[in-house]
């Protein structure tokens, strides 16, 4: 059993520390199973990120790169691999990127539009109804909590909540992000929801599990490779297996999951791809499997055009920005009120007499060439280090290590960006980077 968040960042939790908002039952998971303290997303957008979970192939390699783009046909996706070992393999609710689940190869494929929050009540009748003998690998996907956040903010008082350090303190921040934590606290009402059914109707056999797909909708989260935007929740519960409130920092990948869950599951090691298993993290008789987690960023539209890669250890970060010259822009501050706006502009004024909100509205939309932290000492990322002589040569070990990785990928950079998006947009002049 998977069951996934849209756009739920790590730190949004009380599992994580989170002091202002309420969520039972990621504590519940973490009481009964172990907790990944590690655990990033390929990409930080919806149809990359859920494209490589579903293939255990990074963006390059699955031909879902750009937000909305499918992974390629001829790509080996996650229900053929269930199939092969006799499983029924079902989805209900934004698992694959809405429509594009149909084409993955489920049995079955249910309430797949967007914030259809019909879907958790229909992946409970299935479960009620089921009659098949087969076992069965049932993935469910909750809309919360992506955008629009609900239009109240549920008992939340602005005035009483605490600002992440790297956003600006207004008014209006503080009322979308009670409005934010309400939509955190629907997703986490969907997932006791599916955890009791699962072993109420599955037995405790059933290896459950839960992530995010990546960030959330905020500045330096969502289509940004900063820990805001790929570090996502993970927990395991496998009864008798995990050990209750067991906690890993093992890095891993949501490339990592599909062979694992082969792995959990008796099936042999898939061949080809970037995934690793870590079931022996899980059964508790191995330490993590990666030394380094690479993440890559695309393009979202016209909304998004700044291509980013990516290579984090346990202590440092290196960012490529492959188009340095070019804005950076989203959703946030080009959309609608609902995707960011609403609060945005009140960012933008508060810059004009304000230089720390000046500096942060700057950093948001100029990024140079390489940035470099130390997330030890800087969790936010907001000290860049690249131009320090004192780490000049983990500097150089980190960008040696993403080039040999995106060499192995076959990817090229910007010029494989430019091709992409000319061909998955009909081969219409696109946008260039930076023009």
């Amino acid at each position: 059993m998977l069951i996934l968040a849209d756009d739920l960042g790590y730190l949004d939790s009380t599992v994580a520390g989170a002091k202002d908002l309420r969520t039972p039952n990621l504590e519940r998971l973490a009481r009964d199973g172990m907790t990944f303290t590690h655990a990033f997303a390929a990409s930080p957008s919806c149809a990359p990120s859920r494209a490589a979970l579903l293939t255990g192939l990074m963006p390059a390699r699955n031909g879902a790169m750009l937000n909305h783009q499918p992974p390629r046909a001829d790509v080996k996706k996650w229900p053929a691999y269930f199939h092969e070992m006799g499983y029924e393999v079902a989805a209900f609710g934004k698992v694959a990127h809405y429509k594009q689940g149909k084409d993955y190869g489920f049995d079955l494929v249910a309430h797949d539009t967007f914030h259809d929050d019909e879907c958790i009540g229909a992946a409970l009748e299935y479960l009620e109804n089921r009659d098949d003998p087969r076992p069965l690998c049932l993935c469910v996907g909750t809309n919360w909590p992506h955008v629009p956040w609900p239009e109240d903010a549920e008992g939340f008082d602005p005035r009483s909540l605490n600002i992440p350090r790297n956003h600006i303190d207004t008014p209006a921040t503080r009322e979308w992000r009670a409005r934010y934590y309400a939509a955190v606290e629907r997703f986490d009402a969907d997932l006791g929801k599916v955890y009791e059914a699962a072993y109420d109707k599955l037995g405790e056999t059933t290896v459950f599990v839960h992530a995010s797909d990546h960030g959330a909708q905020w500045p330096f989260g969502k289509w940004n490779l900063y820990d805001d935007g790929t570090r996502v929740p993970f927990f395991v519960v496998w009864p008798g297996v995990t050990k209750a409130g067991n906690q890993s920092d093992a890095m891993v990948s949501l490339v990592d999951v599909l062979p694992t869950l082969i792995d959990l599951a008796g099936g042999g090691a898939p061949e080809g791809i970037d995934g690793r298993s870590f079931a022996d993290v899980v059964r508790g008789t191995s330490a993590a499997p990666r030394d380094a987690i690479f993440t890559t960023h695309s393009r979202d539209g016209e909304m998004n055009v700044f291509p980013i890669r990516s290579v984090r250890t346990s202590r440092w970060k290196y960012v490529r920005n492959l188009d340095p010259h070019a804005a950076h822009t989203t959703h946030i501050d080009k959309g609608k009120s609902a995707d960011g706006s609403g609060y945005w502009g009140s960012w933008v004024d508060l810059a004009k007499s304000d230089k720390t909100a000046k500096a942060k509205v700057d950093r948001y939309h100029h990024r140079p060439a390489e940035e470099f932290y130390d997330l030890e000492n800087d969790p936010y990322e907001t000290s860049n280090l690249a131009g320090d002589s004192r780490h000049a040569n983990t500097l150089d070990t980190l960008r040696k290590q993403l080039d040999d990785w995106m060499t192995q990928q076959g990817d090229r950079g910007l010029a494989t960006e430019r091709d992409v998006a000319e061909n998955f947009y009909e081969k219409k002049p696109a946008k260039r980077a930076g023009n």
